[in-house]
């Protein structure tokens, strides 16, 4: 730094910020109320601005004796790596406050301890109390890459912090082969839910074939797993649509899931069971109401970020982006999560401008070229959804048949509107697939 050139304030680092974060998450759960700016500032003794409150969260510079002071309330150590001085032109947009190689590349879910998770309330809060009560599922629903998994990995961690036993199936990593027989599907099942609880597999005792599949999976399950413990299970089941295109599976094991939420009603066991379900669209094979997991329990359905989450979410890759700017990156990819994260972590990289990035948006040089070719591949290999996806671009809006909009609804390029009718979901999509279908 220059001789004579005054030192404007601190901020804080990445580990500083995950520091502090982790703390406010504490904070939260500890007093069952929302970590806003005044509710933080009201935990400093000799009492804090809500603007500076704000300035240190959004790594603003910031006085160190202030910095200091916030983790003090928090029951915080500040060390020297936890802050460092801002850059020069700390004013321009596409400034982050730290090396850009520390920016979290937007790729699969977020993880636990990442400051670039954003609440939607009141979701977040619904989902912490509902996995508390017994016989309760919580069902998450949002096309891909909304945050689904993110949501359900901070369930179950609030339910891990409770004591409860935790276990996660992922649908995405099941072979093909187990998917063609319910057999073999269920005592996969079992035995992977029993393997993560560090269970001894004893499937052959519990299988009988005169009793069917789903009674001996429900069997084991009761006593081989549910009985094992004295605290309840969460088990999360993530990406469950994957079994929807398996009809035979899906109509039996979602049946299943059915009925372990009815046992629940009655059977102190089966209380212990708390189901986290995430989908990206609703089945579009009918089941009988009677039969169905999706109209019982808690409905989450994730939506997009408006306008103050995605400023929020901005900050906190460290760019100063007006009001005015935001609108214009929204009006280009919308609210939808992983489209924003992308967009800011290129410009927080520095390595272009907002200008430039939109120009280049809908193209082969722009940063989501990788993600269009991938959906374009997708469409292509589906002549039906590649000629519905072009009726879509070229139209406000279109009715589609219920299995077609659901398979474009489920990979995010459309929106579901009223009845059976769809529209694209942002004008990346309308622009990009206008020009290449």
């Amino acid at each position: 730094m220059a001789a004579g050139k005054r030192k404007r304030g601190r901020v804080l680092t990445v580990s500083g910020r995950n520091k502090l974060n982790e703390a406010i998450e504490a904070w939260k759960r500890k007093n069952k109320q929302d970590a806003t700016n005044s509710s933080i500032a009201g935990e400093v003794p000799h009492g804090m601005g809500l603007e500076t409150v704000s300035k240190i969260r959004q790594g603003r510079p910031t006085d160190l004796t202030k910095i200091k002071d916030l983790f003090a309330s928090l029951n915080l150590d500040l060390k020297d790596d936890d802050y460092a001085y801002p850059e020069a032109g700390s004013a321009r947009e596409t400034e982050p406050t730290e090396p850009a190689g520390e920016i979290e590349f937007p790729q699969g879910q977020v993880a636990l301890n990442s400051p670039l998770y954003i609440e939607r309330p009141p979701i977040e809060q619904r989902c912490y109390q509902t996995v508390m009560r017994p016989g309760s599922p919580i069902r998450i629903k949002a096309p891909k890459q909304m945050g689904k998994t993110s949501l359900m990995s901070r369930i179950l961690d609030r339910a891990s912090e409770k004591g409860f036993q935790i276990a996660t199936v992922d649908f995405q990593i099941i072979d093909k082969a187990v998917l063609t027989d319910l057999d073999r599907f269920l005592k996969w099942f079992c035995a992977y839910v029993g393997r993560q609880l560090k269970l001894e597999n004893k499937i052959e005792d519990y299988w009988d074939p005169i009793f069917g599949s789903k009674v001996n999976c429900y069997d084991y399950f009761e006593k081989n797993i549910l009985a094992k413990t004295d605290t309840p299970l969460a088990l999360g089941l993530d990406e469950v649509d994957r079994i929807f295109e398996y009809r035979d599976i899906a109509e039996d094991f979602l049946g299943l899931l059915r009925s372990w939420h009815e046992e629940a009603k009655r059977n102190q066991t089966w209380q212990k069971l708390r189901l986290i379900l995430t989908y990206s669209t609703e089945m579009y094979i009918p089941l009988d109401i009677n039969q169905s997991p999706f109209n019982v329990g808690l409905p989450v359905e994730l939506p997009e970020f408006d306008r103050r989450q995605v400023q929020d979410l901005a900050e906190r890759h460290r760019l100063n982006l007006s009001g005015d700017r935001i609108e214009q990156l929204m009006d280009m990819v919308g609210g939808h999560p992983y489209l924003v994260r992308v967009a800011l972590y290129h410009l927080a990289d520095n390595n272009t401008d907002l200008d430039a990035l939109l120009k280049n948006a809908p193209t082969e040089a722009g940063a989501y070229s990788d993600r269009l070719r991938r959906h374009l591949s997708n469409l292509e290999a589906n002549p039906d959804l590649a000629a519905a996806m072009k009726q879509v671009v070229d139209s406000e809006s279109i009715p589609l048949k219920p299995t077609v909009a659901y398979k474009l609804n489920s990979m995010g390029l459309t929106k579901q509107q009223e009845g059976d009718r769809v529209r694209v979901r942002c004008r990346l999509y309308r622009e990009y697939f206008r020009s290449h279908l």
